[in-house]
């Protein structure tokens, strides 16, 4: 080897006894040598010698088996038990000091936050409108523990006061985006949400997530819901919806046709409910002088209707 060239060589040897399918004692051997100048017979070796042995095996229960009627069967999802006493405003307002307090990466915030949320879901709408009074507050970083909390607790209460927020322009643009948006996650929507998000798309600033979020909202609580094409607060949206077609998806201008699809984007989203507005999309899509993918948008909102609320024969063969 040349000058200078370090040469390494290891070796390690073990010998283990297992009885019974227990390992009682493990003896090891390791050398590990340096050699800097062969020529010279140059270098360091170090020489390791371990042992490990059992010396006692204690039974252990997984589960107590005496208990069995505390085992149950669950879903992987992640579970919070539930809280048996009553929760005041006080106590959450508390909370909430407690998260401004907090270390913004820490695990305390972490569950301070999620117990935020789950406290959240036992307070009525007028003790929520009173702990914001109280609570309105920003901690450092501009943060609002409440404002982020609303959309994920998920309660009739806390929609309602975050709309009331929304429409009060107290909520930043991307924190009302992030409301909308996780309004598709709601599993058992309610008829108090729809009728109070409803006019919030008669807005002009009504968003595109606002479209999408309230619709998807009423799809799942179609889908829960028999006949809720009768409920006058889904109606009234589908009504508000439908005057974007105009009938028959007569537009004047770019800006024009950039809500219309948004409006056949949302009539899609929102399944059973657009079965009125079938004849009205028939028409937008047969419209030659619209653009391709206009009309191909009002043929997609037909994706979560029946076949009986395809009233048009001649769709399939509609020339685009």
């Amino acid at each position: 080897s040349q000058s200078g060239e370090q040469m390494l060589s290891s070796q390690l040897e073990c010998v283990q006894s297992i009885k019974d399918g227990v390992l009682e004692e493990a003896r090891c051997a390791e050398s590990d040598g340096v050699t800097l100048l062969p020529q010279q017979g140059s270098g360091a070796e170090t020489r390791t010698q371990s042992a490990l042995k059992l010396l006692q095996v204690e039974a252990e229960t997984l589960y107590n088996k005496e208990d069995p009627e505390d085992l149950y069967v669950t879903n992987i999802l992640y579970e919070r038990e539930v809280t048996k006493r009553e929760v005041t405003g006080a106590e959450v307002a508390e909370l909430v000091w407690k998260l401004c307090l907090a270390h913004s990466a820490s695990y305390e915030t972490a569950d301070l936050f999620m117990t935020l949320v789950f406290e959240l879901r036992h307070l009525s709408l007028e003790a929520l409108r009173a702990l914001w009074q109280r609570s309105s507050f920003k901690c450092r970083d501009n943060w609002q523990p409440l404002i982020d909390a609303l959309p994920s607790c998920a309660t009739e209460a806390c929609v309602v006061l975050m709309k009331d927020l929304i429409a009060s322009g107290e909520v930043e643009e991307d924190k009302v985006e992030y409301f909308f948006w996780s309004l598709t996650f709601i599993p058992n929507p309610t008829l108090g949400m729809i009728e109070s998000l409803a006019p919030l798309l008669k807005s002009p600033r009504a968003s595109q997530s606002c479209f999408l979020g309230v619709t998807a909202l009423i799809h799942r609580f179609c889908s829960a819901h028999s006949s809720c094409d009768v409920v006058p607060a889904v109606q009234s949206v589908m009504r508000t919806l439908g005057k974007f077609l105009g009938g028959n998806c007569t537009v004047q201008d770019s800006e024009h046709i950039s809500k219309l699809r948004l409006a056949l984007k949302a009539i899609g989203n929102a399944g059973l409910a657009a079965a009125p507005l079938a004849p009205a999309l028939s028409s937008c899509a047969a419209l030659r002088r619209l653009p391709a993918e206009t009309r191909l948008a009002a043929v997609q909102a037909f994706r979560r209707l029946p076949c009986s609320a395809r009233v048009s024969p001649a769709l399939p063969q509609l020339p685009l």
